[in-house]
């Protein structure tokens, strides 16, 4: 169980904390503080949480493969949510997070940010009848929505309060991708009529269930695109360039590249495609 302190006392044990943590040594003789909080939140198939803290999805293979090209180094998996991840952040209990956009509610706090790392789309999925075409996405506030909770999406402006979200829209917020659609193949309009997911997420499923290729309505509209930086704490244990630095090896050798396309993943306008 984690406990917020409250911020005073939090901020002065983070500070002594950072004076005595031990630190790698990287490659251009510069003190990293060893191990790194990194906040994960569920976001597959980018980045998602089991058991013992471990970092699943490609953000998983990232850590991995970092520390296996960086001797010494070390990172601490720290589980927050999407609602809470900015609270976590101001108080001190992790201080870099992969596969972030800085948009997405971190306009307050004291951060630094990456060059863009990765993209993808959300997208509106709805189940596929015959008497239904594109138009049944033209207006979302007609439809009965599902999404997650701590989200942002564009339709609903940005905007994550629970109660602001259920006052202008038909919406029900879960914590389960997997759970939205299946509400979709549930077939209750009442209940779900509109799911909207990324697209990574939309093409892992349908990987894993071929059968299920001719299911869903799929909008030729997005709801957003988006390219993810790291963002780290300003003036914290690592800065952005550091991290950078840690991962040019793997952009230069295309290793990253080569699990970005493993897990389905679009590498962001620009980005070396190969070594």
């Amino acid at each position: 169980m984690i406990t917020v302190l409250k911020r005073p006392l939090a901020l002065s044990i983070y500070l002594a904390f950072i004076c005595t943590q031990p630190a790698f040594a990287s490659s251009h003789g510069e003190l990293i503080a060893s191990p790194l909080k990194v906040g994960v939140y569920d976001f597959p198939p980018i980045a998602m949480v089991r058991k013992k803290h471990q970092a699943k999805g490609l953000l998983g293979d990232l850590l991995g493969e970092l520390e296996k090209t960086h001797e010494g180094l070390d990172f601490q998996v720290v589980h927050t949510s999407p609602m809470r991840r900015q609270l976590d952040f101001r108080t001190g209990l992790f201080d870099v997070m992969f596969f972030e956009h800085p948009t997405w509610s971190w306009g307050s706090e004291a951060i630094e940010i990456s060059y863009p790392i990765l993209r993808d789309d959300e997208v509106y999925v709805a189940l596929n009848k015959d008497d239904r075409d594109q138009s049944f996405f033209d207006n979302i506030r007609k439809r009965r929505i599902v999404a997650i909770a701590g989200y942002h999406y564009g339709f609903a402006g940005w905007e994550t309060d629970s109660e602001k979200l259920r006052k202008n829209f038909d919406i029900e917020l879960s914590h389960s991708h997997i759970r939205n659609l299946y509400l979709i193949e549930a077939d209750r309009p009442s209940v779900a009529e509109v799911a909207v997911v990324s697209r990574s997420f939309l093409n892992q499923y349908l990987d894993e269930h071929p059968n299920k290729q001719n299911l869903f309505l799929v909008s030729d509209k997005v709801d957003q695109s988006y390219e993810l930086n790291v963002i780290t704490r300003h003036s914290g244990p690592v800065d952005v360039q550091q991290i950078e630095r840690l991962l040019k090896p793997l952009i230069e050798s295309g290793r990253y590249q080569e699990m970005v396309r493993q897990h389905g993943l679009q590498l962001p306008t620009g980005m070396v495609r190969s070594p």
